[in-house]
C-alpha cells in the first residue's frame, strides 16, 4: 500500500494536480492512487454531490408518512 505522501491529491485553489502533501489540506481532495484520477476529481465531486442530492429527495425520514 502507498502511503498518502506518495499520492495524487487535486487542489482545489489551484485546480492543479500535486504529489504527496504540497498544499494545506483544507486546499486538497483526495488522495487518488493516479495523477489521472486525481485529475477528474472535479466531475467525481460533483457526481457524488448529485448521488448524496438524490438519496435525501428520496430519503422520507422528515416526513410524516415515516413515523
Amino acid at each position: 500500500m502507498v502511503s498518502d505522501d506518495k499520492k495524487y491529491w487535486y487542489n482545489l485553489e489551484t485546480g492543479k494536480v500535486e504529489q504527496g502533501f504540497e498544499s494545506p489540506a483544507i486546499d486538497r481532495a483526495g488522495p487518488f492512487d493516479t495523477a489521472e484520477e486525481a485529475a477528474a476529481a472535479p466531475e467525481l465531486m460533483k457526481k457524488r454531490a448529485k448521488q448524496w442530492a438524490d438519496e435525501e429527495a428520496q430519503d422520507d425520514w422528515g416526513s410524516s408518512s415515516a413515523r
